[in-house]
């Protein structure tokens, strides 16, 4: 019997070590559309968020993180392949797949044992493409393929992974994708509660069609059924995207709901007792839109969706690519603080893989923020963020330390440079660029490096 305790004894301290080893489930929650200053806790005075609000006060707020792109497919794609725009295949939209070469996060998080699944947008394969979901690691599958297909807030099918193929199967005609899509995020969890998983909840709002539930609508209604931010003018019926009688309070009822979709995500780790070892982090493919009946007014003016920073969508301004970004983890992440780490979603991939105890691809441009989340050694720093967007006009941007510079081009010709100090003129409104011209030049310098050729005849630079 004493040699019995002794021995239990001696080996309680590796079985500690065992289970401090545990890697966390992963759940990466990831709005459409949403300002860096959409949610209360980035500043939002006017739209009701309180889950988030809670979250970031549970866990840890990152105030310099970066999306991978101001649009959609691009950003998705940075934050899957852990490469910036400047060496990613994809890096603008048009629905072009991911390769059978391109390795993504799903497929390294299984070689660590990790389920996968995914619900939402996808977006960076259709079906029969290399890039479709079940051939990229996903485990689950229930979502859109296609981009346009998340314009719309009301549809009548899904794609889900059946019989080892994206199938499109019927909904409810009268659904709401987003709610269809929290109540199969829950059911994964469900299913997966006793092995470690990754899920990845890639939600539509706030995205352009302003159609809500009247239940979150209700909240921005008076008491006589009008918006409570009049003056509104109505998204009329006949166009692209549905018609809106009060496109602000939708907008803002849109990101409400949001806010609950994700609180039903924290109950269900609560109620199934894994929330103390999952990582849950919370934040926004780029920045807030001006679509669906939406004006420039209403993102800059009325709601402030994007903070104290200047553009928004399809900018390189920090408007358009700087996020919200919140990570909880009960088990690791001290509750309550705030972080100045300056970080982009081609970080997501060496940061999930070092957690889940694998490795990453040696060619990808991302850097593990896990000491940052943590807090257990000193964290490495990016010498710099790049990125490159095609529509409009090719541009440029590049982050390094404070300074920031953006580049223009018109008919392949370089057209101006701007530059900005960010340390002291976070809105970016003073150019700095004739001040500086030595820092211009080395800034672009580094953007001639950072940049190659795009494989996809679609990103490159045309006249």
């Amino acid at each position: 019997m004493r040699r019995s305790l002794l021995t239990l004894f001696l080996l309680t301290p590796f079985f500690i070590s065992v289970a401090q080893q545990q890697p966390p489930n992963i759940i990466f929650i990831l709005a459409d559309d949403l300002g860096y200053g959409d949610i209360g806790s980035f500043g939002q005075i006017k739209i009701k968020t309180p889950v988030l609000d809670e979250l970031a006060i549970q866990g840890r707020r990152y105030t310099q993180f970066y999306a991978g792109s101001t649009v959609c497919a691009p950003s998705r794609a940075s934050l899957m392949t852990g490469k910036h725009t400047g060496n990613n295949y994809i890096r603008g939209n048009g629905e072009v797949a991911l390769r059978k070469e391109d390795v993504i996060l799903p497929e390294l998080l299984k070689q660590s044992g990790y389920t996968t699944g995914m619900v939402g947008k996808w977006g960076l394969g259709l079906a029969g493409t290399d890039g479709a979901p079940e051939k990229k690691g996903w485990d689950f599958f229930s979502g859109f393929l296609h981009h346009v297909e998340g314009h719309f807030q009301r549809k009548d099918s899904v794609w889900t992974y059946l019989n080892g193929s994206s199938t499109k199967v019927p909904l409810e005609k009268e659904g709401y994708v987003n709610e269809w899509f929290a109540r199969q995020a829950l059911n994964f969890m469900d299913a997966n509660r006793d092995n470690p998983f990754f899920l990845y909840v890639s939600f539509t709002l706030p995205h352009a069609e302003l159609t809500v539930q009247q239940r979150y609508l209700d909240q921005y209604l008076d008491v006589n059924g009008n918006s409570i931010f009049l003056p509104e003018k109505a998204q009329p019926s006949g166009l692209h995207y549905g018609p809106q009688s009060f496109p602000k309070a939708a907008y803002a009822a849109m990101v409400t709901s949001l806010d609950d979709y994700t609180g039903w995500i924290l109950n269900k780790l609560d109620e199934l007792g894994i929330a103390e070892n999952t990582l849950v982090i919370f934040t926004s493919d780029n920045g807030t839109h001006q679509e669906g009946g939406r004006t420039l007014a209403d993102a800059t003016d009325i709601f402030r969706s994007s903070g104290p920073l200047r553009g928004i969508k399809r900018d390189l301004y920090e408007g358009g690519i700087r996020i919200p970004f919140i990570a909880r983890w009960p088990k690791e992440i001290t509750a309550g603080t705030t972080s100045n780490h300056i970080g982009a979603f081609w970080d997501i991939v060496p940061t999930f893989t070092a957690l889940a105890g694998g490795n990453a691809p040696a060619d990808i441009d991302g850097i593990s923020f896990a000491a940052d989340l943590t807090g257990e050694k000193k964290q490495q720093e990016h010498e710099t963020l790049y990125w490159e967007f095609n529509e409009g006009g090719f541009k440029q941007a590049l982050r390094m330390g404070n300074w920031k510079a953006i580049r223009f081009y018109k008919d392949k010709e370089i057209l101006r440079t701007e530059l900005y100090d960010l340390n002291k003129d976070i809105g970016e409104t003073k150019d700095l660029a004739n001040d500086f011209p030595d820092q211009v030049k080395k800034m672009e310098d580094l953007m001639d490096k950072q940049h190659t050729t795009s494989e996809h005849p679609l990103f490159r630079i045309k006249s």
